[in-house]
C-alpha cells in the first residue's frame, strides 16, 4: 500500500487510539516515538497539550489510525477542568485507550478512575510505563498489580520497547473495529450493481462524495461489476443490461425518479441507508423514522452534521429536510443545527433529530450519538432513511435489509 493511498483513507475508517494520562507522562513523546515523526510538540512544561489533537498516519504493522493526543488528566484550575471534560469526552470514539503512567508519578486513582470510564464504554486498554530510560529500576509488574491491566514498559525517547507496544495495541484492538462492510454482504462476485450518482449544485467540482467513492470501492473489494449513471440515464441503463443487476443505490435526493425508473423485482436502496448500517445501527433508525408521523406544528427538531461543508441554495440540511418535515407535521417547526465534533447538551428537548450519513465519524462515535439521544429520550433518524420515509418508499429502500424491514412491520403492526 503507497503512503498516498494511506494518507487519503478516511478518518472514519482508521482505528481510533485515544492517549491518556496525567500532564507531563510523556503522551506527546510517545506519538512521536509510535510514529517515528515529530508529530506532537514535546515540552518539559506540564500541559503543552490543551484541547483534544487528532492526527491521521499509519503506525506499521497496525494500519492507518487516528492518534488522540489529549490534555493531563490532572490539569488544573478552571480552564483545567475544562480541559478534562474534552478529554474524557474522547472516549466516546476510541476504540483503543493507551494509558501513560510516569513512574515517578505512579499510578494511583486518576489512572483507576480512566480505567474505570474506559470500562463503561467498552474501550480497551493497555498501559504504558514510560521514561523507562530515565527510571531502569522501575518495574511494570507493581504498576499491574494496581490497576489490573497489561502494562508495557517502554521509553519514548530511546524507542525501548515501542515495537513491543505496537503487539500490544493490535492484540488489544477491538476484533470488529473496522466497520461492517459497505454491501459486500449483499453481493455475490460477479453481480452487477448500479450506482446513481447525480452531478448537481452539492457534486463537488471534479470529483463525487466520499460515500459514493466508498461504495465503489467495496464493490470492487467483493468482484462485483459496478455501473454509475447518473438519474438521467438510468432507465436507459438498465434497458442495456442483459440480465437484472442486484442491487441499485442511489442519491437519497433522487429517490423517487429512481424509484419509479427501477423494475419492482429489483432491490433498491441508498447510498446514505447504507450508510445507515455501515456506521450506525440501521434498525435504531428506522424506528426513529417512525417520530416523523408524530410531529406537530411547534415541535422542536434537531438537523445535526457531523462535518462542515459549503451549503447550497437547496441545501438538503437547511432547506429540503425542514420543508418536508413542515409539511408532515402540517405547520411550522423549531429547528436548530448543529455541526461538527459535538452534539448540543440537552438532548430531551427534541422531538426528532435528523442525523447526516456520518461519513466523516467513525462508527463508534456515530453509535455514541444513537445512545445519546435514546438516552435523552429523543428519536433520531439519517438524512436517507427519513428521505425514503417522507416519500412513502422505506418499505423498498430496506428491501436489501430482513432485519429493518421486520422491525418495520413489527412497528407497523403496533401502530395499527
Amino acid at each position: 500500500m503507497s503512503v498516498g493511498s494511506l494518507n487519503d483513507t478516511p478518518r472514519g475508517n482508521r482505528l481510533h487510539i485515544a492517549i491518556f494520562g496525567r500532564r507531563n507522562a510523556g503522551k506527546s513523546s510517545l506519538i512521536n516515538a509510535l510514529t517515528n515523526q515529530e508529530i506532537a510538540i514535546v515540552s518539559s512544561i506540564p500541559g503543552t497539550t490543551t484541547d483534544p489533537v487528532y492526527k491521521s498516519m499509519e503506525i506499521l504493522p497496525v494500519g492507518p489510525v487516528v492518534i488522540i493526543d489529549t490534555a493531563g488528566i490532572d490539569d488544573v484550575g478552571e480552564l483545567g477542568d475544562l480541559r478534562i471534560q474534552k478529554t474524557i469526552a474522547v472516549l466516546h470514539k476510541a476504540d483503543l485507550m493507551l494509558l501513560v503512567i510516569d513512574p515517578v508519578q505512579g499510578a494511583g486513582e486518576y489512572e483507576k478512575d480512566l480505567i474505570k470510564k474506559a470500562a463503561e464504554q467498552g474501550v480497551p486498554v493497555v498501559g504504558v510505563l514510560n521514561k523507562m530510560d530515565l527510571n531502569q529500576e522501575a518495574g511494570s509488574e507493581a504498576v499491574e498489580e494496581i490497576l489490573g491491566i497489561k502494562v508495557v514498559p517502554v521509553s519514548a525517547v530511546t524507542r525501548l520497547g515501542i515495537e513491543g507496544l505496537k503487539k500490544e495495541i493490535i492484540k488489544a484492538a477491538p476484533k470488529e473495529w473496522t466497520s461492517p462492510t459497505i454491501l459486500g454482504d449483499l453481493i455475490d462476485p460477479g453481480d452487477t450493481v448500479v450506482l446513481v450518482v447525480p452531478i448537481d449544485l452539492a457534486a463537488p467540482k471534479g470529483r463525487i462524495i466520499l460515500p459514493q467513492v466508498q461504495t465503489i470501492r467495496d464493490l470492487l473489494d467483493n468482484d462485483a461489476i459496478t455501473l454509475v449513471v447518473k438519474e438521467r440515464e438510468l432507465k436507459r441503463a438498465l434497458a442495456g443490461l442483459s440480465s437484472k443487476p442486484k442491487l441499485v443505490v442511489t442519491d437519497s435526493q433522487a429517490f423517487l425518479k429512481v424509484d419509479a425508473d427501477t423494475p419492482g423485482d429489483v432491490m433498491m436502496t441508498s447510498f446514505s441507508i447504507l450508510f445507515a448500517r455501515y456506521k450506525g445501527n440501521l434498525e435504531a433508525l428506522v424506528a426513529g423514522a417512525m417520530a416523523v408521523d408524530r410531529l406537530k406544528p411547534g415541535d422542536r427538531v434537531l438537523v445535526a452534521e457531523a462535518c462542515t461543508h459549503h451549503r447550497v441554495s437547496d441545501d438538503i440540511g437547511t432547506v429540503k429536510i425542514p420543508r418536508w418535515l413542515r409539511q408532515k407535521a402540517g405547520g411550522e417547526l423549531h429547528f436548530d443545527w448543529s455541526s461538527g465534533n459535538t452534539l448540543p447538551a440537552d438532548l430531551g428537548q427534541y422531538n426528532l433529530i435528523v442525523h447526516c450519513g456520518a461519513c466523516m465519524i467513525n462508527r463508534k462515535e456515530m453509535l455514541h450519538r444513537i445512545i445519546q439521544a435514546n438516552s435523552a429520550g429523543a428519536p433520531v433518524v439519517n438524512y436517507g432513511v427519513l428521505i425514503a420515509h417522507v416519500h412513502g418508499i422505506l418499505r423498498r429502500a430496506l428491501s436489501p435489509f430482513p432485519s429493518a424491514l421486520q422491525l418495520l412491520d413489527e412497528i407497523e403492526t403496533g401502530v395499527n
